[in-house]
């Protein structure tokens, strides 16, 4: 589902009404304009608490409307709302929006406590709206095709899955709500955690996680800027995630490793190897290039928003996003762990 122009402009009468809450890098790298060429969404209004800046980024992508967050809620005309804004709002603001009748997209994570995250689960039964969590790592092709290997039993039993995104170090002039806990929840592990340990439970089906480990790094602010996690879940499968915001690299590395005892997958790139004839053999499918030459970052987030629409418009029934609460247990019981130097039990 794609934007296609005529020499008219866009055909919208029928389209979906969309609004974005938080007008942040997110929303202006990837959610407003991706939903602003499509032709199925009407994207009607921007909002964000800095309602100047909510004017600004609707003036340069053509959005007929910027306000703040609570006169999107009372809105009638609107389908469905994308909530980008910072962490501690999550939880708030999803809840109103699906109270409201709206659909429901939230950025990660979904909520702060896996509490919070039962709360905006209850609210989508009771509305009957979709909700998404936003974990668009799921929609990269090489992803996807990991995880058709790990779930056909390809790769043998799996023993352990390894996880890791480090972000190069960038000189902060001064704080924003990404350093204070009361706002972002936490760091790295919040920040780059919650979507990579995400991607290595989703790989391989959401195993129950029953022990976990943790060290936190702390820099300057209150908020770790690295973490490392590990955790073991009730059928043995060994996880270790390490996340940081301070590497000291040419480029930021993101990767993950599946082990079975047949074989192994890896990405990116994808490579995956199974035990063939008694040695291992490379066995990687094609991977399908993005269209238009667009990055791996952004197609991902569009096939996820592919879905979103389709949900919103009723041509598919998309589950609602459970495991997250299981997700937010694990990264409370790491943050616990830290910082009792010893071992959580779930």
């Amino acid at each position: 589902m794609g934007s296609l122009e005529n020499d008219d402009g866009p055909d919208r009468k029928n389209a979906l009404r969309f609004a974005v809450i938080g007008t942040g890098a997110i929303s202006q790298v990837v959610y407003v304009p991706i939903l602003a060429e499509r032709t199925d969404v009407d994207l009607a209004v921007v909002a964000d608490l800095d309602v100047t800046k909510a004017r600004s980024v609707a003036e340069r992508f053509g959005i007929e409307e910027a306000t703040g967050p609570e006169a999107v809620l009372t809105r009638p005309d609107l389908d469905a709302v994308v909530i980008c804004t910072p962490n501690h709002l999550h939880e708030e603001l999803a809840i109103a929006a699906l109270e409201a009748g709206k659909h429901v997209l939230v950025e990660r994570p979904m909520a702060l406590t896996a509490e919070g995250v039962e709360r905006i689960l209850a609210a989508a039964r009771s509305s009957g709206k979709a909700l998404g969590a936003s974990q668009a790592q799921r929609f990269r092709p090489e992803v996807a095709a990991l995880r058709g290997f790990v779930a056909g039993g390809e790769l043998g039993s799996i023993y352990a899955v390894r996880g890791s995104w480090l972000t190069r170090r960038v000189p902060v002039m001064r704080a924003t709500w990404r350093h204070s806990k009361k706002h972002a929840g936490g760091g790295a592990l919040m920040d780059l955690g919650v979507p990579s340990l995400d991607l290595c439970m989703w790989l391989v089906g959401y195993p129950r996680i029953t022990r976990v480990s943790c060290v936190l790094t702390r820099g300057s602010f209150e908020v770790e800027d690295a973490a490392t996690v590990m955790a073991l879940s009730e059928d043995g499968i060994a996880f270790t995630l390490e996340v940081s915001s301070r590497y000291f690299a040419g480029e930021d590395r993101y990767y993950a490793r599946v082990m079975g005892a047949e074989g192994s997958g890896s990405l990116p790139p994808l490579e995956v190897y199974k035990q063939l004839g008694g040695r291992p053999l490379e066995v990687t499918p094609r991977q399908p290039r993005p269209r238009g030459g667009e990055n791996p970052y952004t197609n991902a987030h569009r096939r996820q928003l592919d879905q979103f629409v389709r949900a919103v418009s009723s041509q598919a029934e998309v589950p609602l996003p459970e495991e997250q609460v299981a997700l937010m247990r694990v990264i409370q019981a790491a943050y616990h762990a830290a910082e009792t130097r010893g071992e959580v039990t779930l």
